[in-house]
């Protein structure tokens, strides 16, 4: 049993070292995306212009560096900004929203996986993975984290008609979104013109 204990420990530590020294951060990604193109999908070269909401408009800073990335993702699958002369208009927006959970804490209670002496744990998950010491003292705790969503619309403008719509989930300790945003799209964007249906786990990694 203390070999046991001692085996899955050691590959438990190694695989935080590793992940810790590796200099990546992993992105994973909840994707929906759906297509109702009126012809033929867009080839290579294909243009677009940037389409915003009033609420967009207000935040013009910020909204420009969310759609120079996103021009930097659209790129890569072959789409190309044209203010003279567009096919298509895109509407990107990304809310960020900070989520505060509060675990109680009382008698055998640890948070994450108990291995050996009590308040000894080693937790993972998608908000990242953490080794140290937990106390049963009885109490509860707040653990913050940041909820990102991305929602990227494409709009044929000789019909009027939305022919694309792509949606990325992802959560995370990390606060810093221009950091996981370019991921985020790429990840959106996996698979267009013609994305498979249905929910996709896609994982981006990023330098740290």
């Amino acid at each position: 049993m203390k070999r046991a204990f001692v085996a899955i420990f050691s590959i438990a530590w190694l695989g935080f070292l590793m992940v810790g020294c590796s200099g990546l951060q992993v992105v994973e990604n909840h994707v929906t995306a759906f297509h109702n193109w009126n012809a033929a999908p867009p080839g290579p070269g294909t243009t677009y212009r940037f389409e915003r909401l009033p609420s967009q408009q207000a935040v013009g800073g910020y909204q420009d560096n969310v759609e120079e990335l996103t021009r930097v993702a659209l790129a890569k699958v072959g789409m190309e900004r044209s203010l003279a002369a567009p096919r298509y208009s895109v509407q990107v927006r990304v809310t960020t929203t900070q989520v505060i959970e509060r675990q109680p804490y009382g008698p055998g209670h640890y948070d994450g996986f108990g291995f050996g002496a009590p308040g000894v744990f080693l937790g993972g998950g998608n908000r990242g993975a953490a080794f140290g010491l937990a106390f049963p003292l009885g109490m509860s705790s707040a653990s913050a984290y940041f909820r990102r969503e991305l929602t990227l619309l494409v709009r044929d403008l000789g019909s009027n008609q939305i022919v694309f719509e792509t949606r990325a989930l992802n959560d995370g300790v990390v606060s810093e979104s221009p950091a996981v945003l370019p991921a985020m799209l790429d990840a959106a964007l996996q698979g267009f013109p013609q994305p498979p249906p249905g929910l996709r786990r896609i994982t981006v990694q990023i330098p740290r």
